[in-house]
């Protein structure tokens, strides 16, 4: 026979028999039943009362920050730009030159950041524990005299010349005869990168094999102090002009001068910072070699450049203009 099933509903109807006309068994067994089943019934009234209450506290919840992330999108939608991006670089960008006109950037191409030329502290250990092993030395600095002041304090026994975009106020190095500050005028602009690569790949006069700054490339910085070109560099550092800005000079003329003044020397050790960015990265590959690489460290690049006379080979054109196109127009 089936096992016998139990219900929760009344156990005495008219169709059902007394209590006491029921075996033991079968008694015990409706008594339990009867109590699960109240049980059960009261546990369902229970969670259905409570249940009420609770929903309606998670709906209110749910309303109150659904209101509040509202109000923080309106707010952040209506606050003025960061002050990294000035009104004068929006303005800027109205011009004719194809990466203003895309509008576009990229942190690493451009960095906008104010701390973007901060030397850190282990770049500046690289920096002292090189030049502890090069002083005395002629030094030339293309970049801001006071984030290399001990460094010219270390080269007292050589010779240093800084190139400065903005000669500052205040200068830490009063020029002497062993250490000079001069105040030098930019060309060029960094939205127009790639078309001054490109027209020093034609341009002969360009070329690193001549070792001679010619006021006929793009590139030259034919405006320098003489003592400049008269000068054969143990090391060049190349940390300026300012490049953080489609509008700012950038650094191309700066690396392409300090790979004609390199290649003067015997040997010249040519050090480039925010390797991070796109211009100094590839303007670095290009005029002065990947394979002349010797080092890096943080954002600095070393290259060890042999002079003409003891080279064997040269930089030659490789895809770097191509791929330069291609990421500049995708990445400035």
């Amino acid at each position: 026979m089936p096992p016998e099933v139990f219900h929760c509903h009344p156990l005495v109807t008219s169709k059902t028999p007394l209590l006491s006309q029921i075996s033991p068994k079968s008694r015990f067994k409706r008594i339990l039943h009867q109590k699960y089943c109240q049980g059960v019934g009261g546990r369902m009234k229970f969670t259905k009362m409570k249940l009420i209450p609770v929903l309606f506290f998670v709906l209110c919840s749910a309303s109150i920050i659904r209101f509040l992330n509202i109000s923080l999108i309106t707010t952040n939608s209506s606050a003025p730009l960061p002050p990294s991006l000035p009104s004068t670089h929006q303005h800027k960008c109205s011009s004719e030159s194809s990466i203003c006109k895309n509008n576009i950037s990229h942190p690493q191409a451009l960095s906008t950041s104010t701390d973007a030329r901060i030397i850190s502290d282990k770049e500046m250990k690289f920096l002292s524990e090189f030049f502890s092993r090069s002083v005395p030395c002629n030094l030339l600095v293309f970049g801001v005299e006071h984030h290399y002041s001990s460094i010219a304090s270390l080269n007292s026994g050589g010779f240093t010349i800084f190139l400065q975009e903005h000669l500052q106020k205040t200068s830490t190095i009063k020029s002497a005869n062993n250490t000079q500050v001069h105040k030098i005028k930019y060309n060029t602009v960094a939205s127009k990168a790639y078309q001054l690569l490109k027209d020093a790949r034609e341009n002969p006069h360009c070329s690193p094999m001549f070792y001679q700054v010619s006021s006929k490339c793009n590139l030259a910085l034919s405006n320098l102090p003489q003592k400049v070109y008269d000068t054969m560099w143990d090391v060049v550092v190349v940390d300026g002009p300012s490049g953080d800005t489609l509008d700012s000079p950038g650094r191309m003329a700066s690396i392409y001068t300090a790979s004609i003044l390199a290649r003067r020397g015997n040997k010249t050790h040519v050090i480039v910072h925010d390797v991070d960015r796109m211009i100094e990265k590839w303007f670095s590959w290009e005029f002065l070699c990947e394979g002349n690489l010797l080092s890096s460290k943080g954002r600095f690049w070393h290259f060890q450049i042999l002079g003409v006379a003891n080279a064997t080979t040269f930089c030659t054109p490789q895809s770097y203009l191509s791929v330069f196109r291609n990421t500049s127009q995708s990445q400035f």
